[in-house]
């Protein structure tokens, strides 16, 4: 398994689409925050919008954009041209999700939710993930995470995605609703990866993971987490001197070597406590801890509780999606 692939599989992300929106002329939704562990998102399919941060900060997507809230900030969705008057949100459902319109989005006569003049189709959804598991990923995403997928020329097979998901969305077929709950999984997986080759000079995991010299290193790490690792063994790995590897890691990931490493211990710690049943003491020994209690006290110092409390929280993915 490549390391995106890994991290995401760690991570845990449950997707769900909330609804469709069809609006035009003026509009301005507000979202409010959300709680830890749901991390909203955005995709246009078409049509344009201005996305405002809590602080202010005003992102205009495209179709194509997509927008992910990791931390589930506060935000507003706007028309572009920021109208002051707006008309009446009216909600429905289009046979597959709730569907939100304003006054301005009528139906030109045919009675489908294809035949609506709008200026912004936009799905909405969430990630509901697991906390401790999602932390090595999710933390490292700056928040909002806007990615620009529709303007990618290369990217035909990430086009065909979006086409399909507003296919699925406007036909209603049976199993369509599944069709595109499983697309945004893959859409989520593909911005990330475009993300991180769009900001290869920004540090993050992200842009770790994009650096072609350092990746052998990185999945080493994941692949062997109890193993006592040397920074000069991971420099092999990467063709690099032991100085040059580590001034390099630091510079690309944003952290030391033996701090990214033991993040990746405490990550896969988490989801082996949520997913098995296996001793605290063994699942510390499968991470590197020669002791259970070396492993609980690294372990509440990285995620602020006890292994065994840890396991007994409820988990983030339990929730019904609202």
């Amino acid at each position: 398994m490549d390391t995106l692939s890994r991290l995401i599989d760690l991570a845990r992300p449950q997707g769900s689409l909330d609804l469709r929106c069809l609006l035009a002329g003026g509009f301005d939704i507000d979202h409010a925050p959300l709680e830890a562990g749901i991390a909203p998102f955005h995709l246009v399919l078409d049509g344009a919008c201005i996305v405002e941060t809590a602080n202010g900060a005003q992102m205009p997507l495209r179709a194509g954009d997509f927008v992910l809230f990791p931390r589930g900030a506060a935000h507003r969705v706007r028309d572009v041209q920021r109208s002051t008057v707006t008309t009446p949100l009216t909600s429905s459902h289009n046979g597959m999700l709730p569907l939100r319109r304003n006054g301005d989005s009528g139906h030109t006569g045919h009675g489908s939710s294809t035949d609506i003049t709008a200026d912004l189709d936009l799905l909405c959804g969430r990630f509901i993930y697991a906390p401790g598991s999602s932390a090595l990923l999710l933390n490292a995403l700056p928040d909002p995470l806007h990615v620009s997928l529709g303007r990618e020329p290369t990217l035909g097979a990430l086009q065909t995605v979006i086409a399909l998901m507003r296919t699925e969305s406007e036909q209603r077929q049976p199993g369509a609703l599944a069709v595109v709950t499983a697309l945004s999984h893959a859409l989520f997986a593909i911005a990330l990866r475009v993300y991180g080759a769009q900001n290869a000079s920004a540090s993050g995991v992200l842009a770790l993971l994009a650096d072609a010299r350092l990746g052998a290193s990185v999945q080493a790490l994941l692949a062997e987490p109890e193993r006592a690792w040397t920074i000069a063994e991971l420099g092999d790995l990467s063709a690099m001197s032991r100085a040059t590897y580590a001034r390099h890691f630091s510079e690309r990931a944003g952290m030391t070597v033996m701090d990214f490493l033991t993040q990746i211990r405490m990550t896969i710690a988490c989801d082996l406590l949520r997913r098995t049943q296996r001793s605290a003491a063994e699942i510390g020994e499968a991470v590197g801890y020669q002791s259970e209690a070396a492993f609980g006290k690294a372990f509440q110092h990285s995620v602020g509780v006890p292994p065994g409390r840890y396991r007994r929280q409820p988990q983030e993915t339990d929730r019904e999606p609202r």
